[in-house]
């Protein structure tokens, strides 16, 4: 490989490039990737800010809202003047100002999966910020196919959760065969959440997005890490693929087309 990082770049850099596990050649290597970050949201935000600031070069974020004066409290890509704004806008500009490097593309529109696979194919990396879980399932059968790992997190109130799906690991639908039913889990705007909260969870979806990009370290494939901000604690359960899942079991899907994504986002066998 040949090295073309400038001067600029091995200074902003260069806290990364004396790292052995990382380099010059790592760093080349994030320049030349290419993340989808779905949610410009409390989680999506210090992914954001992470992977622009590690120079990942090429960032897709997918968002169809606009700031609230509500999200300030958490959305921390945000300000006060970006009020009434799509957040892919106001988020492109936080970028734009914290890393020339990176190229910011912006799709203002709510992945389903009438445009998952298209969004999907060709990303290095998908970060899954979203806050429902349809979008979810709709995340990890789009990506299944396409081969492209995903980093997953979710957050409620003071407790969060991450896992990485590989394209060889469990998916999704090994942890959680069907969501839960419409209405039993509440949204933030219904029970409130920890302002600092998406803050540790998505830095850690950013870690490892950012070792998937490097091919670095152990990902948590297979392992889902529950994080309580209360007593400041962490815990793994380990997961396994189930041979029998729709997504990624023998004989798995190939096509988003006929799957029904409201309610419980089952898959039903033939």
């Amino acid at each position: 490989m040949t090295l073309s990082l400038d001067a600029t770049q091995l200074d902003r850099y260069s806290r990364h490039i004396i790292m052995d596990e990382v380099g010059p050649e790592g760093q080349k290597r994030l320049l030349e990737a290419s993340a989808l970050v779905l949610g410009a949201g409390g989680l999506g935000a210090p992914v954001i800010q992470y992977l622009a600031a590690a120079g990942v070069g090429e960032i897709h974020l997918v968002d169809d809202d606009v700031v609230e004066r509500s999200n300030l409290q958490r959305q921390v890509v945000h300000a006060d003047a970006d009020v009434g704004e799509p957040k892919v806008a106001s988020a492109r500009r936080y970028v734009e100002a914290l890393n020339p490097d990176v190229d910011v593309v912006t799709h203002e529109t709510r992945l389903d999966a009438g445009n998952a696979r298209e969004l999907i194919a060709d990303r290095d990396v998908v970060v899954d910020c979203a806050d429902n879980f349809s979008t979810r399932y709709v995340v990890n059968d789009a990506a299944r196919i396409e081969g492209v790992p995903v980093a997953h997190g979710a957050i409620y109130k003071f407790e969060g959760q991450v896992t990485t799906l590989t394209p060889e690991g469990p998916c999704y639908r090994c942890l959680f065969p069907e969501a839960p039913e419409p209405g039993t889990v509440p949204d933030c705007a219904a029970t409130g959440v920890l302002g600092v909260l998406p803050g540790t969870v998505g830095c850690i979806q950013a870690t490892e997005a950012v070792k998937l990009l490097l091919d670095a370290g152990e990902p948590l494939e297979g392992r889902l890490l529950f994080y309580d901000a209360m007593e400041m604690s962490f815990e793994t359960v380990p997961y396994q693929r189930n041979p029998d899942c729709p997504t990624c079991g023998e004989g798995g899907i190939t096509t988003l087309d006929g799957i029904d994504y409201s309610a419980g986002c089952r898959i039903d066998a033939d």
